[in-house]
């Protein structure tokens, strides 16, 4: 073997310990995160989870949050030694209080998305009770997804050009847009306070959005 080989092979060699230990000291990347809301309850954000990588979380979480499937997707949650696997849907949503460390990993073969609502703090004090709740007056279009002390998350579903019953709005909430709709893109994330009104979507197609209520 003359000595450009050897130097050759002593290089691809050097080159390939190099990377190893490069990929021993910096673990996979965790979720991207995206910012879309910020309110004195409440921040809402995107964390993308890339295929068949874990996203290792040391600290834990420290918050209590609702989460809103973007996707069809499945993932394993990792805490000491018991594994979860996660099958979801498009619009599903979970309840996930504060936790330690754990590791999560998207065991699809796309990226996939999760919309996080993270609690800032307790709830206030018990909720407020209206004689216009919109699941009491128009249990056609809102339906209780589920409720624990913190928030009630509701489902609001409208066919094409039905218009709901008057109804009021007392806590404040985080309205999420499954499809596009009147005023509204599919994704779109806002925050809505009190109100009393009727709703009516005015376009051809269904309209669906879930509704966080802060309590």
């Amino acid at each position: 073997m003359n000595t450009h080989m050897r130097i050759a092979r002593l290089t691809t060699l050097f080159a390939m310990v190099f990377v190893s230990g490069l990929s021993a000291q910096n673990p996979p990347e965790p979720a991207a995160i995206t910012q879309r809301l910020d309110t004195p309850q409440a921040r809402v954000i995107v964390a993308t989870l890339k295929p068949r990588t874990p996203s290792i979380a040391k600290n834990g979480h420290a918050t209590d949050r609702v989460l809103i499937y973007l996707g069809d997707c499945a993932m394993t949650r990792k805490e000491g030694d018991q594994s979860t696997t996660i099958e979801f849907h498009r619009g599903d949503v979970r309840w996930r209080p504060a936790s330690g460390a754990y590791i999560a990993e998207n065991i699809s073969d796309h990226p996939i998305r999760l919309l996080e609502i993270d609690l800032k703090g307790p709830p206030a004090g018990p909720a407020p009770v209206s004689k216009l709740d919109p699941v009491a007056v128009d249990a056609k279009h809102y339906k209780v997804v589920f409720e624990n002390e913190h928030v009630r998350v509701l489902r609001v579903h409208y066919e094409a050009h039905e218009k709901g019953q008057t109804h009021e709005h007392i806590l404040n909430r985080v309205v999420f847009y499954l499809n596009d709709q009147p005023n509204a893109k599919a994704d779109d994330v806002r925050v809505a306070g009190a109100a009393t009104h009727a709703e009516e979507n005015a376009s051809d197609r269904p309209a669906d959005r879930i509704a966080v209520e802060l309590k």
